[in-house]
């Protein structure tokens, strides 16, 4: 599974705490939160979930056009098959992997009380 796509994120960087204008904080107390940021921070993060999930989809289609050759005996090798149920295997675990752990985190700052 390449993921690539995620190295480009540093997560304890992309939500940084929100900047103060100096300007605007010597007139008064306004915050001004750096949203262009937190914008890119949050489409990289979505594209390499969509990244991951078209990663997904072509590992279960390659181990299903796998089990089709096998069927029909135009491949003998049981170990290709194998290898490709194997990777649409691991791939869709931690894609739903992901997904719970975002769900989970989603819940858990739905659940905050002010």
């Amino acid at each position: 599974m390449d993921l690539s796509a995620l190295s480009g994120v540093d997560l304890m960087t992309a939500f940084q705490t929100p900047t103060i204008s100096s300007s605007l904080a010597e007139k008064s107390d306004t915050m001004v939160i750096d949203t262009e940021n937190s914008q890119s921070a949050f489409s990289a993060i979505f594209q390499s979930a969509v990244n991951m999930i078209q990663e997904t989809n072509a590992y279960s289609n390659a181990a299903e056009e796998e089990e089709i050759k096998y069927a029909l005996g135009e491949s003998d090798s049981i170990h290709d098959l194998q290898i490709a149920q194997q990777k649409a295997n691991v791939s869709l675990q931690y894609t739903v992997a992901v997904r719970d752990a975002f769900i989970e985190g989603y819940n858990n700052i739905m659940n905050l009380q002010f």
